[in-house]
């Protein structure tokens, strides 16, 4: 027992009220820098390497952080499906070139509530940029988009020689 523990057991011992801490859990030297940051920039900030969403708003959800993206290499084409809630079709911009496809988006959302006396107006705004490799060559003239419930998917058609092919073992 440490020294410091001891004397604060003693002086509980006399009837004197003294908190009795515990030395708590070392934190690994990741820890420590994740907790470091997120007090100095500010909570979430860190969050995007750990994954997840917050639930709490929609606009939330893209400040700082990355959406979900899949990826499936298909036999004739690359699909690609991003979760980007709170997004409008409007503020949404894709590009494709023959090996990235690169997905921006913001949003934006505003409140106001007036009673009485009572004035509250919040302004929240969200922003991205993420730029993902195709596993193979695709024809970037022929894609197809789709954007619907806050899930974009586009559908990229392999070039020719890009496409997989089965070859026989001897």
């Amino acid at each position: 027992m440490a020294y410091q523990e001891k004397k604060e057991l003693q002086r509980a011992e006399k009837g004197k009220d003294v908190e009795v801490s515990r030395p708590a859990r070392a934190l690994s030297p990741f820890e420590e820098m994740d907790r470091l940051f997120e007090n100095f920039v500010g909570h979430g900030l860190m969050r995007p390497f750990r994954g997840g969403w917050p639930a709490w708003s929609e606009a939330a959800a893209l400040e700082g952080r990355m959406p979900k993206v899949d990826v499936i290499d298909r036999d004739d084409e690359v699909l690609v499906r991003a979760e980007l809630p709170g997004v409008q079709k409007e503020n949404l911009d894709v590009s494709v070139t023959d090996t990235t496809v690169t997905i921006k988006a913001e949003t934006k959302r505003e409140e106001k509530e007036e009673k009485g006396d009572y004035y509250r107006h919040e302004i929240t705004r969200g922003a991205f940029a993420r730029t993902v490799m195709l596993p193979s060559t695709v024809n970037s003239e022929d894609v197809r988009a789709k954007f619907k419930d806050g899930v974009l998917e586009l559908k990229l058609p392999k070039i020719e020689k890009a496409k997989r092919r089965n070859i026989t073992i001897d």
